[in-house]
């Protein structure tokens, strides 16, 4: 069944590579604050991370949540994970706290392109978009023990037999580390319908099958996996984006001869309904926190661009990726 899966999921990437621009590589602004700006700190906001702990949604939510605390732009800010389905558990759950001003929710591409595949009822852009905060460059990655010690190396074997290499992600087909294996794969000149791609619910379930040798590689944000970079536990063969990640030693596609750039982003929505001000106090809280020192700390010890855009150029920006993901996937039948 899965290696039934891995085909279908990997027949993505023909139409999918079509909409690589719209759903990587975005350019970001910088917002100044809102003339609503609530005086005072936030209290009692509710994160909830939509799959599960140790993976980039959870992480950008952590490190959020403790800026706005330690900057006392909110007070008693909560984290909480609820898993499945790519993210369309927690997704379902947003939706229907209709009105629900104390509640957020960290996503990103993974949603979207989750949003449709597992052919859930509620969408993202039922959501109240409040911010999208950072972008990534992707990480090709393997275990120390790896016989694969360059992307050259890499490259070489699965050309010779693509199939045989199973690739990890920690998203749905639609989803970041999705798309840049596919991409990959067709930069390379391997056919992508034999790839052999393996979902994971987020990083914190990819981690363990790359520490125990269960994918030949992963496919994903090196930011999650940043502790186990530096410990030499995982071994970065490239990173996607356009010039090399601070505190990676490793090159990017591009200086390896492979002509692709891509990036993923994360942002955070409220639920549908709730007041306007509350959407103000919201957005203001987040573009205080992205004026901090701590923020902009965060963005270089994670690796993160900053791509910060809030309300209506959020909701601009995600009801594109929205209509550009459901296309593809709608064309070749996953949606």
């Amino acid at each position: 069944m899965r290696q039934i899966r891995a085909m279908r999921v990997a027949a993505v990437a023909a139409g999918i590579a079509l909409m690589a621009t719209g759903c990587g590589a975005t350019g970001g602004s910088t917002n100044t604050a809102s003339p609503g700006a609530a005086a005072g700190p936030v209290t009692n906001l509710q994160i909830m991370v939509p799959n599960t702990p140790g993976g980039g949604y959870d992480t950008t939510a952590r490190v959020a949540a403790k800026v706005l605390d330690d900057e006392k732009v909110a007070t008693n800010t909560e984290v909480f994970n609820l898993a499945g389905a790519g993210g369309t558990v927690g997704l379902a759950r947003i939706v229907n706290e209709k009105g629900n001003g104390d509640l957020t929710m960290l996503m990103g591409l993974g949603v979207v392109g989750a949003s449709y595949t597992n052919k859930s009822e509620s969408k993202l852009t039922e959501t109240t978009p409040l911010a999208k905060l950072i972008e990534e460059p992707g990480a090709i990655m393997v275990n120390k023990d790896s016989q694969y010690k360059t992307i050259d190396d890499l490259v070489k074997a699965w050309k010779a037999d693509p199939g045989s290499i199973s690739v990890g992600g920690g998203s749905s087909p639609g989803g970041p580390d999705h798309l840049l294996p596919m991409q990959l794969a067709g930069a390379v000149g391997i056919d992508a319908t034999k790839v052999n791609f393996v979902s994971y619910d987020g990083g914190g379930d990819l981690l363990p099958a790359i520490l125990g040798n269960k994918v030949g590689f992963a496919a994903s944000g090196a930011g999650e996996y940043m502790q186990q970079i530096q410990s030499g536990e995982v071994r970065v063969l490239a990173t996607s984006g356009s010039k090399r990640l601070e505190g990676v030693d490793a090159p990017t596609l591009k200086e390896s001869g492979i002509d692709l750039e891509f990036t993923n982003w994360r942002g955070i929505v409220a639920p549908p309904g709730i007041s306007e001000d509350d959407k103000t106090k919201l957005i203001a809280a987040l573009e205080k926190m992205h004026g901090t020192d701590g923020w902009k700390e965060a963005l270089k010890t994670h690796g993160w661009t900053d791509a910060f855009i809030t309300g209506d150029e959020f909701k601009t920006f995600l009801t594109d990726q929205d209509k550009r993901v459901a296309d593809v996937l709608k064309k070749l039948g996953l949606a």
